[in-house]
């Protein structure tokens, strides 16, 4: 479906993406992981150009999009969703009209995209605010507004770009919990830039870890985080192990008290 090689971004004096090579099978679930600056957004940007590379390929379905004119890329970015860390919601539209928007610019009618961005909407639990505005949403459900407006054109292939990074903790879960319907009861490819490990854990069908603009380690949750081959893999072991402890520590305290 998706096959990277050699990707390279350099900003100033900046090397963002380093030589990245990385593929993802059909109907596979991917995430990407690091420390913040790694390169992991720049990435999943060039895949849909909106940022453009300095050099390599993005094959999908081996069509190298590097290579397509404004035109054919257009076409090519109606087969992939892209959800955003901020919602980029037009204020003066509904939710439906909303998702409904891109639709009609590509050539739909409105009645048709009406249909099927209602559907959207219904994929995310917000068929019932449809007529309201972003600024009468929660950020949760402005992003779920965001999610439904990449589904309502039915990507086969659904990159997310750090989706719950604007939101606040306590509305993180709402957006997660879509997500991962969406990952387990789609046969979208989807990949995903996150640092919710518990979501990684649960979703992933492969983690790809990356540091310095590359790929340091890549395989399956259950590996990568209880016997990782990287220093990033190994911080991350730690974390996880430091949360657990933390919250056995809580539970017992409050089994004493």
């Amino acid at each position: 479906m998706l096959n990277i090689q050699n990707l390279y971004k350099q900003f100033g004096s900046i090397v963002a993406v380093n030589n990245l090579d990385l593929s993802v099978a059909p109907g596979e679930t991917v995430v990407i992981m690091g420390p913040s600056g790694c390169g992991k957004s720049t990435t999943i940007r060039m895949i849909n150009r909106l940022i453009e590379p300095d050099k390599g390929s993005i094959l999908i379905d081996s069509v190298d999009i590097i290579q397509l004119d404004d035109h054919s890329l257009r076409n090519m970015r109606k087969r992939i969703g892209y959800v955003f860390q901020h919602f980029n919601l037009i204020n003066r539209l509904t939710a439906v009209e909303n998702v409904m928007l891109g639709l009609v610019m590509g050539g739909q009618s409105k009645e048709e995209a009406y249909d099927k961005a209602l559907a959207a909407l219904s994929k995310v639990g917000m068929e019932q605010s449809i007529d309201q505005k972003p600024g009468q949403l929660s950020g949760g459900q402005q992003q779920r507004v965001g999610i439904a407006r990449a589904l309502a054109f039915e990507p086969e292939l659904m990159l997310w770009d750090e989706p719950t990074a604007s939101l606040d903790p306590m509305l993180v879960r709402e957006v997660l919990i879509v997500m991962e319907e969406l990952a387990k009861y789609r046969a979208a490819t989807m990949l995903v830039v996150t640092h919710e490990i518990a979501f990684a854990l649960h979703v992933a069908d492969r983690i790809v870890l990356m540091e310095k603009g590359a790929v340091v380690e890549s395989g399956i949750p259950s590996h990568i985080f209880v016997n990782p081959a990287s220093q990033v893999g190994r911080q991350y072991k730690e974390l996880i192990e430091y949360q657990l402890s933390t919250s056995a520590s809580t539970l017992a305290g409050k089994r004493i008290a």
